[in-house]
Order: C-alpha cells, then structure tokens, then sequence
C-alpha cells in the first residue's frame, strides 16, 4: 500500500502551560529541523496495514524533505516553490505547486509559515503519555483529513497522529531529533533521475 505521498501532502497563544504553548514555542523556537521516523497506519478495525521507516528534514518557509527507506524508497522533497514526489518503483516523478500542495495539509503544520489559523482550527488536549498535546482540524473539508494531532515534550515535536475521513490513523513517531542545525541546501534541491517520467504542474 503506497499511501505515503497521501499522508503527508493531505498559532495560537495561551496564558497557561500545555500544548498550545508547546505549538507556539516550537514556531517560535523552531527554523529547522530532522529526525528519523517511524510511520505505522492502522486501519478502522485497529489492525496494522502499514508501517515504514526513514529520515526527514525542514527549513521554513516551505522548504522540506522526506525519504522513505524502508520496505520500500519514496521521497517527497519541498523546494519552497514546488513539491515532488519519487517513486523509483514506477520510476515516475510527481511535481505540484507548493501552494496548491501545503494548505490544510498536515505537511504545513511542520514547514508552514506561523499563522496556521487560517487554515487550522488549534485545540489543546492536555497531557498524556508524558507529552503536551494539541489538535488541529482543517478548515479545508477537502484537506484529506478529520484532524491531527501533535504531540510535544517541552518545544520540541515528538509525535503526529493524523486521522482520515476513512477511519485510518497514521502514527508518526520521530526520533533523533535535532533542531537550528544549518542544514544541507541541495537537501531541499530535486533533480529527476534519467529516464523517469514526470506527471504535474
């Protein structure tokens, strides 16, 4: 099941301590970031139907990276002006306007600019399993998605958990976790590989 380009392509301040202050204190505190992950989907059943692993990294605005590793290679690289996805598998290339691609997706919530409540509707959710949670539901009914959820241990992004109009819940667990550090420019740079086909804008 390749849903991963799916995932991740479909701010606020309060007095007191929670999540709201932990969303506006990673915005704030924030410019780049990379991590290692662990992405599981279950289904409405609860049962397992995916679970992939890889690396990712942003620079904001609008600048991003995810490589997919295992079981399988895909990346989808955000160069702040478009957004391509690779499947080497089909050996095609999909290139989209970033504009038309971050909105309410869950991706603008990591690599969009501060104001989210344009295209967020920000809710704190209090504390649990040691970290500060917030939920963020796309004012965009066409987003993809119900709601995600974010995840903090002080200002920094342990956890998303994104929930589909089909009932799937996509758990995205980061690990080895580094924030500000100056990151690799070609990072976000996207050259299509000889021979691959190219669909989109």
């Amino acid at each position: 099941m390749k849903q991963l380009f799916i995932i991740i392509l479909a701010i606020p301040t309060l007095a007191f301590a929670g999540g709201m202050d932990r969303l506006k204190a990673f915005y704030q505190n924030t410019t780049s970031m990379r991590a290692n992950f662990n992405q599981t989907v279950v289904d409405s059943q609860g049962r397992k139907v995916q679970e992939v692993t890889g690396t990712m990294q942003l620079q904001r605005p609008g600048k991003f990276r995810w490589d997919y590793n295992k079981p399988y290679v895909q990346q989808i690289v955000g160069d702040g002006e478009k957004v391509w996805l690779y499947d080497p598998d089909l050996n095609q290339v999909t290139v989209r306007p970033l504009s038309k691609t971050l909105g309410s997706s869950p991706a603008s919530l990591l690599a969009g600019s501060k104001d989210m409540e344009k295209s967020f509707t920000i809710k704190d959710e209090g504390r649990q399993d040691d970290l500060d949670w917030v939920q963020a539901t796309p004012k965009d009914a066409d987003s993809g998605f119900e709601r995600v959820y974010l995840g903090f241990k002080e200002d920094a992004l342990q956890q998303m958990e994104l929930h589909d109009s089909f009932g799937h819940i996509t758990v995205i667990e980061f690990t080895k976790l580094e924030r500000n550090q100056k990151p690799n420019a070609q990072a976000f740079r996207f050259t299509v590989p000889a021979g691959a086909d190219v669909v989109g804008e």
